[in-house]
């Protein structure tokens, strides 16, 4: 039997041989070497409580590309330019992708307060936002970020432009982010009247679709975490980064918030998971207390209270 794996714009790849076992458990050895794959590749801890997930998502892909076997899935995502094809759609397949609009208000009321709080630009006269939705998933937290954003600079007598970065390490779910079309239910269920008219419009399929004049403030692009080039990106006012460090050690997990951190701009914020991180200290980096919101606050080179949340 041949595997043909299938991606748009791509004839199938027939040139993998796959042998025809059953499908049946993992092993002991099998599960080290997947674990050890997605360490290597993504950062990801899979301890052995996991397993089950672990196989059930790639029960899941393979049953579609039609493999029943782990190890020829195993070489497969290691054959090259096929193998990293492959790879993007297994790891949509692993990612979870619980999100929804407005999903924790006391974060977003920071950002409220944060926004309206900032200082005006000297040079320009006007106030700047920039923000990072890290792990946005299908698109719900970055858009509702902009929302807020928008809604806090709107209150100001100043001009204003603000724009939100949003990243994540599964392709189809940025896809879905970039169109920002979504379900009826999820929407209405979460965004209040006022600000679905506002934002969104109804289309003929029965589907919301986030306006143009917002999407066009959102940057969608694949990133993983661990490939964080902070000179590369940098100038960050806010950054939201929330249920995603649970899924690396301690190590990864400093490295991570290091990098990100490194991307703020003086007086910028990066809200995290509350118990996503315990025991991280910087010289450069304060933590704030704020209610039901675990946020760290780079601070001012000269003036180390400017941008300070007030609570």
């Amino acid at each position: 039997m041949r595997l043909g794996i299938s991606t748009p714009g791509r004839e199938p790849d027939m040139s993998i041989k796959i042998s025809e076992p059953a499908f049946n458990d993992m092993n002991d050895e099998q599960f080290k070497l997947w674990a050890a794959l997605l360490a290597e590749r993504t950062g990801m801890e899979m301890p052995v409580q996991r397993k089950s997930y672990l196989v059930t998502s790639l029960g899941l892909r393979m049953q579609e590309i039609s493999c029943a076997n782990y190890d020829d899935y195993f070489q497969v995502l290691n054959s090259g330019v096929a193998g990293e094809v492959e790879w993007k759609y297994l790891i949509d397949r692993l990612t979870v992708h619980e999100t929804r609009f407005f999903r924790h208000p006391a974060s977003l009321k920071l950002v409220d307060e944060f926004v309206k709080a900032k200082a005006v630009d000297p040079v320009t006269g006007s106030v700047t936002v920039h923000a990072w939705s890290a792990a946005c998933s299908t698109g719900e937290e970055a858009y509702t970020l902009a929302i807020t954003i928008d809604g806090a600079l709107k209150t100001l007598k100043y001009n204003s432009y603000f724009g939100v970065m949003a990243t994540d390490i599964s392709l189809p779910s940025i896809k879905v982010g970039r169109k920002g079309v979504y379900s009826e239910w999820r929407l209405e269920k979460y965004v209040i009247p006022e600000l679905l008219g506002k934002y969104f419009e109804l289309k003929s399929s029965g589907q919301y679709q986030v306006k143009e004049a917002l999407r066009r403030r959102v940057c969608f692009s694949p990133m993983n975490v661990l490939d964080l080039k902070p000179k590369a990106i940098g100038g960050m006012d806010i950054i939201v980064c929330q249920n995603l460090l649970i899924y690396f050690d301690r190590e990864k997990r400093f490295e991570i918030i290091n990098a990100m951190a490194d991307m703020l701009n003086p007086g910028g914020l990066m809200i995290l998971g509350s118990g996503e991180i315990v025991g991280w200290v910087r010289p450069d980096i304060k933590k704030v207390d704020y209610p039901d919101t675990l946020v760290y606050q780079r601070l001012q080179s000269t003036d180390k209270s400017r941008h300070k949340v007030k609570v």
